[in-house]
C-alpha cells in the first residue's frame, strides 16, 4: 500500500493512541496524531493494536501433501489469525535438506504467500536421523533446522548436529521424542487412557530426550530450541538449564496451556503429538510461561484432511490446526481469567519468537507496518467452517471466545479486513 493510513484511537501497549503508516512503514505512534492530507483514516477505537504475531512452528504441507494445506491456504489462515510471519517445518516431500529441494518449497512461497513464510531445513537428510545436512550451504536460506515430526534418536548424530550448529551459529529446533518409549501410544499415558482402554505415551518420551539434548547443548554451546513442550518435567529441566546459562529456548502451544487429558473426547480433533497431558502438566506450563522458562507460544498448526481426522483417537492422524484460534483462545482462557497478563501473552506471541529466531519486526517508528488490530469485546463462537485453512480439526470448536482479529497489515498492505463486518 503506497500512501498514508492513520489507525485512529486504538489501544497500544495499554494506552489509547494512533499509528500513522506511510509507504508500508510506521511513520508515527502517539495520541491524537494529525492526519496528513489525503490519508485514509481507519477508526480502531477501543481495539487492541499490536505488532503482528510470529509463529515459529507451523506445517503448510507444500510441497508433497497439498490435499492437507498449501502455502496459499496456510498463509491466508495466518493472515486471518494476525500472524505476519510463520515458519513451516520440513516434513515435506521432498524434504528441504539441500538447496535443490528447498527451492521447490521456496518457489511456492514466492508465488503464493500473503505473509512472510520463512522455511525450516531438516537436520538430517530425508529427516532419517542418520546423515547431517550441509548447514553452511543452507543457513542463509532458512530460519532454522529441525527434523520435526520425529526426534533425532542417535545421540552421536545429535551431538554432531549441535557441533555443526554451533560453528554456523544457527538454531537446532528439536522435536523431542524417544521412540523406544512410545509402545504404540497415541494419547497421554494417564487416567483417561487407563479408563478408556487407550495406549498411552509416557511423559518421559519427551523429557528424557530433552535431558539428553540439554547435556549436549551445554557441552557444545549451540543455540538449542525445544519444540512444543507438554510436561512438567520438561519445564523443570529447561528452567534449571537456563539457570546454568545453557543456550536453550522453548515453546509450547495454545492447546497445552488451555486443555488437558480431562478434556479429551473420542474424536480425532483432540489428537496431537505431543498429546494433551495432565492438569498438573498444564499448570506447570502456565507457570513456565509466567516466569519466562517458556519463551514463546507456537501453534504447531498441523492440518490434515477430514478423512484422516475422522477415525477417533486411536486411528486419526496426529495434529490440529491453530493459526486462526490461537489468540482468541489464549486471551479468553488465560488473560480474561487473570492467569496471564496481556503484556506477557503478547510478548510470547510477537517479540519473543522474533528475538529467538532473529526475525525483524517491532511496533515502532521506522519499522515495517506489520500490525494486527483485535476486537477484544465482541464474543464469537469458533466455527471451523469459517477457517481459511484446509484443515478444520480443532479441539476448540464451539467455544465462545473474545479476541477476534479484525484487521491485519503486512508491510502496510491490507492482508485481512473484517473491521465493522458481522
Amino acid at each position: 500500500m503506497k500512501g498514508n493510513l492513520l489507525l485512529k484511537g486504538g489501544k497500544i501497549a495499554g494506552r489509547d493512541g494512533d499509528i500513522l503508516v506511510r509507504d508500508g512503514r510506521i511513520a508515527g505512534i502517539g495520541p491524537d496524531l494529525p492526519a496528513p492530507e489525503g490519508a485514509e483514516i481507519t477508526d480502531v477505537s477501543g481495539k487492541l493494536v499490536t505488532l503482528s504475531f510470529a509463529d515459529i512452528h507451523v506445517h503448510f504441507r507444500e510441497p508433497g501433501y497439498t490435499a492437507k494445506e498449501t502455502i496459499a491456504t496456510g498463509s491466508m489462515a495466518a493472515a486471518r489469525g494476525g500472524y505476519g510471519v510463520v515458519c513451516p517445518m520440513p516434513n515435506l516431500d521432498p524434504v528441504p535438506d539441500s538447496l535443490e529441494t528447498l527451492a521447490v518449497e521456496q518457489e511456492a512461497i514466492d508465488r503464493d504467500a500473503v505473509v512472510d513464510v520463512l522455511p525450516y531445513c531438516s537436520i538430517t537428510k530425508g529427516r532419517k536421523g542418520l546423515e547431517l545436512v550441509d548447514f553452511h550451504a543452507l543457513k542463509d536460506r532458512c530460519v532454522a533446522f529441525s527434523d520435526d515430526g520425529s526426534g533425532v534418536q542417535d545421540e552421536a548424530v545429535m551431538r554432531a548436529a549441535m557441533e555443526a550448529a554451533a560453528r554456523e551459529d544457527v538454531i537446532l529446533a528439536a522435536h523431542c521424542e524417544d521412540n523406544r518409549l512410545l509402545h504404540g501410544g497415541y494419547i497421554h499415558d494417564g487416567r483417561y487412557a487407563a479408563a478408556h482402554g487407550h495406549r498411552g505415551i509416557c511423559s518421559e518420551s519427551e523429557w528424557g530426550q530433552i535431558a539428553r539434548d540439554l547435556k549436549l547443548c551445554e557441552e557444545t554451546g549451540c543455540r538449542y530450541h525445544v519444540c512444543h513442550i507438554s510436561t512438567r518435567e520438561s519445564v523443570e529441566l529447561i528452567r534449571a538449564a537456563k539457570a546454568r546459562g545453557v543456550r536453550v529456548t522453548c515453546e509450547t502451544g495454545p492447546h497445552y496451556l488451555t486443555l488437558c487429558e480431562d478434556d479429551l473426547q473420542e474424536e480425532g480433533r483432540f489428537k496431537m503429538n505431543p498429546p494433551l497431558r495432565s492438569a498438573d502438566d498444564r499448570e506447570a506450563l502456565i507457570e513456565g510461561l509466567l516466569d519466562g522458562t517458556i519463551d514463546a507460544i507456537a501453534t504447531d498448526h498441523a492440518p490434515h484432511t477430514a478423512e484422516e481426522k475422522s477415525r477417533g483417537l486411536a486411528g486419526s492422524a496426529m495434529g490440529i490446526v491453530g493459526l486462526e484460534t490461537a489468540f482468541p483462545v489464549l486471551y479468553t482462557k488465560l488473560v480474561l481469567t487473570g492467569r496471564v497478563p496481556l503484556a506477557r501473552l503478547l510478548e510470547a506471541m510477537t517479540t519473543a519468537p522474533r528475538r529467538i529466531f532473529r526475525i525483524g519486526g517491532a511496533l515502532e517508528p521506522g519499522a515495517p507496518a506489520d500490525i494486527a488490530v483485535i476486537d477484544t469485546d465482541d464474543p464469537f463462537v469458533i466455527d471451523p467452517a469459517e477457517f481459511a485453512s484446509k484443515g478444520k480439526a480443532t479441539p476448540f470448536e464451539g467455544w465462545e471466545v473474545r479476541g477476534r482479529v479484525v484487521l491485519h497489515l503486512k508491510n502496510g498492505k491490507l492482508v485481512y479486513n473484517q473491521l465493522n463486518k458481522k
